[in-house]
């Protein structure tokens, strides 16, 4: 009888793409994957460590899963393992510690368990881009690591000790990766890393190398996942005019005031920002900024968060992912005088909220009447097609006769769900 395992995964888009990899090697060697918290031969905890929050939740997570199922076998690997590495093998409530540099292991430590009862994860090679491309993912798209690390040291981040310096993957090596999940019937590539924009392999940078990947053949679009503000040049920014090269970027800009970007140690000014998207717009009118937001940042005042405010709607991100400052022991940050209150941080935090709604709302209604390329990603029992277009806009296509995992061209219309961002999205017509 074949083993299952369960996949739990916190964090980031790198974390997922671990995980899917990860999971497609079990499913690969005759696994089961057990679908949410049910019955498993062995529970395998992805981690993340970026808040004191995102520690709380781990624990949380690890404890759950060990009253529920005390005799399923735990595996616990991601950044909270390289930040907590001695707590987590001194409370003894995991079978198995595995850092990030061995994560891509995992399988053939958790295998050498079964087969002999025992593994040493210490025993195996470093490696942080030694993962199968995942084929059996939980995921439509296929996401594609191309960096890892970290050498920015941002005052209130812990990745770069976690994570480690700045390494990229070679670039034959995601050369290859594409080229296979293309092969293997995927439609769209997402490239991801810790600070892609800073990718550089030899005398390959991040343009050229996004540039080489939109030669690849094959029908499949590429997207750019979450991304540092880098000074791009045109000759990057003239890329999202190809067919195959998705215009929309995740760009981080965390605040919109110099004095809190500078205590930050961010390496940008407001006025850079501006600049940068000014850019990406002549390129690309329609194209889609969406960013994250960092509110009761140590020192934040009422004028300097205003000044977030009014620079979220001049450059009318269609999409703010905004996080209340939590202290990170171990930064810069954390020890900082003038700490924002708890009360303040979430009154804040509402009102950003508010904004990345209406400015959604202005982007759809821009859109609307637009053709967008879509993505089927499921159809849901009512016949309904639920997708994503080229800018990343959440389309529902009724009575579709297409397939999941194929492209329609289609038209947009009226907006559904006004006024709950999470839900919002765009109803199509074939065109």
């Amino acid at each position: 009888m074949s083993k299952k395992i369960s996949f739990k995964t916190l964090g980031c888009r790198v974390n997922l793409y671990e995980t899917d990899a990860l999971a497609s090697r079990f499913k690969a060697a005759g696994y089961e994957i057990a679908e949410g918290d049910n019955a498993a031969d062995v529970f395998v905890v992805n981690t993340c460590t970026v808040t004191n929050t995102s520690d709380q939740k781990c624990r949380q997570a690890i404890h759950q899963i060990r009253r529920k199922h005390p005799e399923a076998l735990i595996a616990v690997t991601g950044c909270m393992v390289n930040h907590r590495k001695e707590e987590l093998l001194q409370s003894g409530i995991a079978d198995y510690v595995i850092d990030n540099e061995r994560k891509a292991a995992l399988f053939d430590i958790i295998d050498e368990h079964f087969k002999t009862g025992h593994s040493d994860p210490e025993g195996y090679d470093r490696d942080l881009f030694s993962y199968q491309p995942a084929f059996d993912t939980f995921h439509t798209r296929s996401l594609i690591k191309i960096h890892d690390g970290c050498n920015n040291f941002c005052s209130y981040c812990i990745i770069p000790m976690v994570r480690g310096r700045s390494t990229s993957r070679p670039a034959k090596d995601i050369y290859n990766n594409v080229r296979e999940v293309v092969a293997h019937g995927f439609k769209e590539v997402v490239l991801t890393g810790v600070n892609m924009g800073r990718y550089q392999f030899e005398d390959t940078n991040f343009e050229q190398l996004v540039e080489n990947i939109l030669n690849i053949e094959g029908d499949f679009r590429v997207r750019v996942s979450s991304i540092e503000p880098d000074q791009f040049s045109d000759r990057f920014l003239a890329l999202f005019q190809h067919e195959k090269l998705a215009p929309h970027m995740h760009i981080c800009l965390q605040s919109g005031s110099d004095d809190t970007l500078k205590r930050m140690h961010r390496f940008y000014t407001v006025a850079q920002f501006r600049d940068m998207c000014q850019r990406i717009k002549v390129f690309r009118p329609d194209f889609n900024l969406t960013t994250d937001i960092i509110v009761g940042f140590p020192g934040e005042t009422e004028q300097t968060f205003k000044e977030s405010c009014d620079f979220a709607k001049e450059i009318g991100f269609s999409h703010i992912h905004t996080f209340k400052y939590s202290v990170r022991t171990g930064t810069k940050a954390a020890t900082m005088p003038n700490q924002v209150p708890e009360k303040v941080k979430t009154e804040r935090s509402e009102v950003m909220r508010q904004i990345s709604l209406e400015n959604k709302t202005k982007y759809f209604e821009m859109m609307q009447g637009r053709t967008q390329r879509m993505l089927i990603e499921r159809i849901d029992s009512k016949g309904t097609a639920r997708g994503y277009g080229e800018n990343y806009i959440p389309i529902l296509l009724s009575s579709c006769n297409a397939e999941k995992n194929t492209f329609i061209n289609i038209k947009l219309e009226e907006i559904v769900n006004r006024g709950n961002e999470e839900k919002m999205a765009l109803v199509g017509v074939g065109s």
